[in-house]
């Protein structure tokens, strides 16, 4: 019997963004549990931090019963590293484009503590939304797909991407880097930088997004992991 497989979005995203995914692996018998963290909101709710992320992602990994994978996108590779440290049911961690920093990093660094061009600051600057993501994130996805990923984009603490990393879990549990080779979002040589941290190492040629772009494909890649 294959683990359950909890999901863990990125910046500015929801866990429904993973749908397509979901039903892919549903039909290779994969049960999957998605989150939903606390530093991507809605502009009028409330907005929280990377550390209350990290609680969120280790309150469902310890709230599964039996063995667990657990697969964070972009800046939720924070959460998964901090928040996972300890974990005996975590039997992978899968990176997907995803940021693996080691103690004291943090996001912004990792990004060379420059905003890159696509990120917008709001007026009291706590917060950030993104300029054109459909090319960002979404550019091997069909028009539709894209107009619809876009659409759910929320705002993103940006307090977040400046807390630094106290633990770090990729160094004491199994885990794998999947490199997305056409990604606009995080290019592709600091995607290879940071998959030295992980054990092993696959590629899919698509954008920042194969949950949406390849979501057939990812699954098999998903399966063949796990």
């Amino acid at each position: 019997m294959k683990p359950t497989l909890l999901l863990v979005h990125g910046a500015w995203h929801n866990g429904s963004g993973f749908n397509l995914l979901r039903n892919e692996l549903k039909a290779l018998g994969i049960t999957s549990q998605v989150v939903e963290l606390s530093s991507v909101a809605k502009e009028n709710e409330p907005i929280g931090d990377m550390y209350q992320d990290a609680k969120i992602v280790r309150d469902a990994v310890d709230a599964i019963s039996g063995d667990c994978v657990v697969l964070g996108h972009s800046y939720g590779g924070l959460s998964l590293t901090e928040g996972l440290v300890g974990a005996k049911n975590v039997k992978k961690l899968i990176f997907l484009t995803a940021f693996v920093l080691d103690k004291g990093e943090t996001l912004f660094q990792a990004c060379g503590a420059v905003d890159p061009v696509w990120w917008v600051r709001n007026a009291d600057n706590t917060r950030l939304t993104t300029d054109n993501p459909a090319a960002v994130f979404y550019n091997t996805c069909s028009k539709d797909v894209a107009d619809a990923a876009v659409a759910q984009l929320r705002t993103q603490s940006l307090a977040a991407f400046n807390q630094e990393i106290t633990k770090t879990a990729w160094s004491e549990i199994d885990s794998t880097y999947i490199i997305c080779e056409q990604d606009q979002a995080i290019p592709v040589f600091a995607q290879e930088a940071m998959s030295g941290r992980c054990k092993e190492v696959v590629r899919i040629n698509t954008d920042h997004s194969p949950f949406l772009s390849a979501p057939k494909e990812l699954a098999q890649i998903i399966n063949n992991l796990i």
